[in-house]
């Protein structure tokens, strides 16, 4: 493992443009040491960026994952941190999990009236005797 990388290394690694970067250091989530103008990231960066991307695939928000990643950072026990880290993100988990449950019992609510729709406008079609095809205009 490199001692650091730069925003191109990261962004190649991760798929991300730099201006995701760039916006995840604005928001406080990486802090990059400065070398000119130019940013030069630690591992500790790199593993942030890491769970920051994970934690968006979750759905998680930033400052949901601000504050899992940040826990470890203020525990002086890093089992204690990690124990810490792991129920907080399995709470964060369900919770994610319930809501998008709920969504997708209301998306399957919605496509079966739009079948019972569907199925009445194509019948409609019949009975006006044009063999249920749907008008395009």
């Amino acid at each position: 493992m490199s001692s650091s990388y730069s925003i191109a290394q990261l962004t190649a690694e991760f798929d991300i443009t730099p201006r995701a970067i760039r916006f995840y250091e604005d928001r406080g989530l990486i802090t990059p040491r400065r070398n000119g103008n130019r940013r030069v990231y630690s591992p500790r960066d790199r593993v942030r960026l890491k769970l920051i991307l994970r934690g968006k695939r979750l759905g998680l928000s930033l400052d949901e994952i601000r504050e899992i990643i940040d826990m470890y950072d203020n525990e002086t026990d890093a089992g204690e941190a990690q124990r810490a880290q792991l129920d907080l993100l399995l709470d964060k988990i369900r919770k994610r999990r319930q809501t998008l449950m709920a969504q997708k019992q209301d998306i399957d609510v919605l496509l079966d009236f739009m079948d019972r729709v569907e199925a009445d406008c194509t019948e409609a079609l019949i009975a006006l005797g044009d063999g249920g095809k749907l008008s395009v205009k």
